[in-house]
């Protein structure tokens, strides 16, 4: 008889966060598929749970090892995937050994628990009726545009993960893109140093520039609010009034797309465009 796949999510930080039913799964199964074996023999060694077998399965080889590890449920063992923090899947190892256990016909059995993005967004100021997950942007170029550009029109908070090393970068290119809406920057979320920074995104992206930030980092962002979307004819106008007064066409695109509810990008694309006429 096949065993189980438990997906148990983990502390994120203070590890008064883990619930009995993890420990109880982690300490019942034989097998555990970690992210980290080292960083998850910190949170056993914690708990005083020993004698398990720990497969390596880390994001970059997931697709290669899921196989081995699925084939020992298959003939019969228990597993949990655990990752380093938070939930298994939620950009983090787990989607495609989830999704080849149900093409074997296993069963998978979620062992929730911590995840930072909804701690994030519970705490932001934000609406949380509605919410987009962008997880971690494209590093930069075409595909990162394209992201920002497809959910600017979008009501809902957006909320996704950033290296602490780009977070500066990211709020510069989150305001071009969406203009200057309310955001929110919550950072070590239930570690000693937690801390959210609320505020407009211009205040935020001169709140990071050049600082030196540490720690793992979720950024939420308001979404579109009931303003009408000017039409191409009226941004076009502005734009050429902006530009006739001599006004430098990056901040007068970011001033404009704030107002006329269009993606930071199109609207300097657009202004390019009359500059090269």
């Amino acid at each position: 008889m096949a065993g189980t796949l438990y997906l148990v999510a983990t502390p994120i930080g203070n590890l008064g966060d883990v619930t009995a039913r993890a420990l109880e799964t982690l300490r019942t199964v034989g097998l555990l598929a970690c992210e980290d074996t080292r960083h998850s023999r910190i949170l056993l060694d914690h708990f005083g749970i020993t004698g398990k077998d720990l497969v390596s399965l880390p994001a970059f080889a997931e697709g290669q090892r899921a196989g081995r590890i699925l084939d020992r449920i298959e003939a019969g063992e228990d597993c949990a995937l655990v990752t380093d923090a938070g939930s298994p899947g939620i950009s983090d190892p787990g989607e495609k050994l989830v999704a080849e256990a149900l093409e074997r016909g296993l069963k998978v059995e979620p062992v929730p628990g911590p995840t930072a993005l909804v701690a994030a967004l519970s705490a932001s100021g934000l609406p949380t009726g509605r919410f987009h997950f962008l997880g971690f942007l494209p590093r930069k170029g075409p595909e990162r545009r394209a992201m920002l550009d497809e959910v600017a029109p979008l009501s809902a908070t957006c909320v996704l993960y950033e290296s602490p090393r780009r977070l500066a970068e990211t709020l510069v290119d989150l305001q071009e893109a969406w203009g200057d809406r309310r955001a929110c920057v919550a950072r070590e979320l239930t570690k000693l140093h937690e801390e959210f920074v609320r505020g407009p995104l211009s205040a935020l992206v001169a709140r990071y520039a050049g600082e030196e930030t540490r720690g793992e980092v979720v950024v939420l962002v308001e979404g579109r609010t009931g303003e009408q979307r000017w039409s191409e004819d009226e941004l076009r106008r502005a734009l050429e009034s902006g530009l006739a007064r001599g006004e430098k066409l990056k901040p007068l695109s970011t001033e404009l797309a704030r107002r006329a509810g269009w993606p930071g990008q199109e609207v300097y694309r657009l202004g390019l465009g009359l500059k090269q006429r």
